[in-house]
């Protein structure tokens, strides 16, 4: 699976939710989070698509959905343990750890698998 056939949607939640926080709670904070951190992986996720379509790999995006996600990860497991609230910390926070293993996974295993000609 491609980094960003999960990257796209992710980055989508994660906006939705910001948007969705904002409108119920007045939430600005959420609001910067969602929007900032969704716009950064929406962009990593197209700069990898695009490289894919050229039959390369970007290692830049992948990183840079890593440290997002990993930001992710540290912010709402901290909300997470000082509040206990599994909504919005804990399932972000979750989310999150899982799509960091996933990044590292791409890295670590050489990024997107380009087929060959043939396949």
């Amino acid at each position: 699976m491609h980094d960003f056939c999960f990257t796209i949607p992710y980055g989508l939640i994660l906006m939705a939710g910001g948007v969705v926080a904002y409108a119920r709670k007045g939430s600005v904070a959420s609001l910067g989070g969602g929007l900032g951190a969704g716009v950064l992986l929406l962009l990593a996720g197209f700069l990898s698509l695009k490289a894919f379509e050229k039959r390369k790999n970007s290692y830049f995006a992948l990183i840079l959905e890593t440290a997002c996600a990993f930001a992710l990860t540290f912010v709402m497991g901290q909300r997470y343990v000082q509040t206990s609230k599994i909504m919005p910390a804990g399932i972000v926070a979750a989310i999150s750890a899982l799509m960091t293993g996933f990044y590292l996974y791409k890295i670590a295993t050489g990024g997107n698998h380009i087929p060959s000609k043939a396949e």
